[in-house]
């Protein structure tokens, strides 16, 4: 069983103040703890100067930069990650999120693990209906959480938790205030939108063409690791229906998963290799993915194909 569904997991349904992720908080948190910070920067006194924003919009900026990968929290510190530093340093690759690649890459850190958006996780991953509504999300998790024996889930947390997934990906268009009508990063991936039943919405799945080769094979390469880290094959079903898979994660339909699987080698500089032998279609592992070069090389390739 994976650790996601054992007991012992401890499921994170709040940080984020119920604000959506928002492209320039990340910059500016990720500025503030470049060169190493006090976790308590987020809720010092002069937070809300520094930050520009209010208190808590202050503690979700700090929540949005852990749980996007970009930070790491260690003995009450906080330090950028390599990750972090490759993309929102003043000389990164994409600082202000500008990419599609970046979007897709923040989405991936979010619905790819459950550690601090588990509500993400979750419903990319596990629940199993391509429409949904609010309530019927919540009672999934609950029930879930029930199931586990996860200890301190309130339903009202839980409740906020899913109304903030759902504002971090569906346009609000209607009877939104100023501040809230500043569209989430994450809306324009179009991997959710209102249904044309009620107050219901739905996963789009299929062909992503806005995703960059580059990140689903950093994907790809994660899932692996997370999941399959002793094996140096894997098949096409673990690439789409994993928990934690690109298929998955970016609801792929597996003509999709194939067809950026079959040129998997050009972009991961070799590592990874789509094998068709005596009818056996799978991706075999045959080097060392190295995730730093692979980005860069892959944001080069965009913007040459862009320019």
């Amino acid at each position: 069983m994976e650790a996601f569904l054992s007991g012992e997991f401890r499921p994170q349904f709040a940080g984020h103040e119920t604000f959506p992720i928002r492209a320039l908080w990340l910059k500016k948190a990720f500025d503030a703890v470049a060169q190493g910070a006090d976790k308590s920067i987020f809720t010092a006194p002069d937070a809300i100067v520094r930050f520009g924003v209010g208190k808590n919009m202050a503690q979700a900026m700090r929540h949005w930069l852990l749980a996007s990968g970009f930070a790491r929290e260690e003995g009450g510190l906080l330090y950028p990650t390599p990750l972090g530093t490759a993309l929102l340093s003043d000389d990164g690759l994409d600082p202000y999120l500008e990419e599609a690649a970046s979007l897709w890459m923040l989405h991936l850190a979010l619905a790819g693990s459950p550690d601090m958006t588990t509500t993400w996780y979750w419903a990319f991953n596990i629940y199993g209906s391509l429409t949904f509504d609010r309530d019927a999300m919540t009672r999934g998790l609950l029930q879930l959480a029930e199931q586990r024996g996860w200890k301190r889930v309130a339903p009202v947390t839980v409740k906020r938790d899913v109304d903030c997934f759902i504002r971090s990906y569906v346009s609000r268009t209607r009877g939104t205030i100023v501040e809230d009508a500043i569209e989430p990063v994450l809306v324009e991936l179009g991997l959710i939108r209102s249904s044309a039943i009620g107050d219901a919405f739905e996963f789009v799945r299929g062909p992503k063409a806005s995703l960059p080769d580059v990140v689903f094979a950093i994907a790809l390469d994660r899932f692996w690791r997370a999941k399959h880290s002793e094996a140096s094959t894997l098949s096409i079903e673990a690439a789409c229906y994993g928990h934690g898979s690109p298929g998955r994660v970016f609801k792929l339909d597996e003509e999709s998963v194939v067809d950026r699987l079959i040129r998997i080698a050009d972009i991961t500089l070799g590592a990874l290799s789509w094998s068709e032998t005596a009818g056996l279609k799978q991706v075999v592992r045959t080097g060392s993915f190295d995730e730093a070069a692979v980005l860069e090389r892959g944001y080069r390739t965009v913007r040459s194909a862009a320019a």
